[in-house]
C-alpha cells in the first residue's frame, strides 16, 4: 500500500533535493520532490517513500508527515547547534561544573516549588526529599540545574524553569503529573530524542488532556505502554495542538535511555 504523500517542511532557504538521500524503500521507487511555499516556508512534497536521511553537517528543520493504514505522524529532527531537546543525550557527570550544597532556606524554597508543581508529592516529599539530608545542587552545560539527594538525581530544571522529575521518580510515583499521550509509531523517534509534534498526539492513538496548557511539564506516554517514555515541555497547550495541528506540541527534554536516565547515581 503506497504511502499519502509526505511534506517536509524546511526553513533553511537554499534547500536542494540534493539534501535527501536514500529516498527509495521496499513499496517502489523513490518520490519525485516538488518544492513549493506553505505558510512563508519551503516544502517539498513527495507522493511516495517513506524515509529521508540528511547530511550531518547540514543545518536543516524538517517535519516529516507520513500515513499508512490508522497511523498518521510527524517527526522534527532539528539538526543544527541547538541542543536543548538533546541535552540528556549523552549526558554524562563531566557535564557538572559545580554541585553546591543549599542553604535550608534554599531548600525550603525548592521543596515548596515542587510541592506547588506537583501537589501530588505532597504527602511522600518528606520521604523524597528528607529535611535532615543535604540537597545538592548541580549546575550543568545548557543552564541545566539537578536536585540531588544521597548521590540520587530526583529534579532537573532548565534556566528559571520549573522542576522537572527524573523519568526514575516518576514511574515511582506516576501519577504526580499530567499527560499526554502519543501513538505507537511515534515510539522510536520519541525515543530518539525527537520533539513531540501536534499529529503524534492528535492521530489515532494519541491522547491529549485538554486542562494541559502551554510552557507545562508532561508526561509523554505512548500508546499500549504502561510507563513515561519521556518528559516533555508543552509549547501550546492541548487545545491548541488540538486546533492547530502542525508544528512542534512538545519538547522533548528528557527520555528513556538518555543520560540522565543512565546516571542512576552521583559518584
Amino acid at each position: 500500500m503506497p504511502l499519502r504523500p509526505i511534506e517536509i517542511y524546511l526553513t533553511q532557504l537554499n534547500w536542494h533535493p540534493r539534501h535527501f538521500k536514500n529516498i527509495e524503500d521496499d513499496i517502489g521507487p523513490g518520490p519525485e520532490m516538488k518544492i513549493a511555499y506553505h505558510n512563508g516556508q519551503k516544502t517539498a512534497k513527495a507522493q511516495n517513500g517513506s524515509n529521508t536521511e540528511t547530511p550531518g553537517d547540514e543545518t536543516l528543520f524538517l517535519s516529516l508527515q507520513f500515513q499508512c493504514k490508522r497511523h498518521r505522524f510527524t517527526f522534527t529532527p532539528k539538526i543544527s547547534n541547538s541542543t536543548q531537546h538533546k541535552m540528556f543525550k549523552k549526558f554524562s557527570s563531566e557535564e557538572v561544573s559545580a554541585q553546591n550544597q543549599v542553604k535550608a532556606s534554599v531548600q525550603r524554597k525548592i521543596r515548596q516549588s515542587i510541592a506547588d508543581e506537583y501537589p501530588g508529592l505532597e504527602p511522600v516529599l518528606d520521604d523524597i526529599l528528607p529535611k535532615k539530608s543535604p540537597l545538592i545542587v548541580a549546575k550543568c552545560q545548557n543552564h541545566l540545574n539537578l536536585v540531588v539527594v544521597n548521590n540520587v538525581p530526583l529534579f532537573f530544571s532548565v534556566r528559571d524553569g520549573p522542576y522537572m522529575p527524573t523519568l526514575r521518580l516518576l514511574h515511582q510515583y506516576p501519577e504526580i503529573m499530567k499527560k499526554l499521550q502519543v501513538d505507537r509509531g511515534a515510539i522510536r523517534f520519541v525515543l530518539a530524542g525527537a520533539n513531540i509534534m501536534c499529529p503524534g498526539l492528535t492521530s489515532p492513538g494519541g491522547v491529549l488532556d485538554e486542562e494541559v496548557g502551554a510552557e507545562c511539564p508532561v508526561a509523554i506516554m505512548a500508546e499500549g505502554k504502561q510507563h513515561a517514555l519521556a518528559i516533555g515541555f508543552t509549547k501550546m497547550s492541548a487545545k491548541d495542538i488540538k486546533a492547530i495541528n502542525k508544528g512542534i506540541g512538545v519538547d522533548n527534554l528528557h527520555y528513556l535511555n538518555d543520560g540522565l536516565w543512565k546516571m542512576e547515581r552521583f559518584d
